[in-house]
């Protein structure tokens, strides 16, 4: 039984990792984006 949990929570866990990634890494590319034209300048 505790095992079924334990893969629920992970499972719960894993979905909000994979959803805050969606947005952190084209938010950090955006940004890493504007730093280099900034400093290309």
């Amino acid at each position: 039984m505790e095992s079924r949990q334990d893969m629920k929570s992970a499972n719960r866990m894993y979905e909000s990792f994979i959803a805050s990634l969606k947005w952190s890494v084209p938010l950090i590319a955006a940004i890493a984006a504007i730093v280099v034209i900034l400093i290309a300048t």
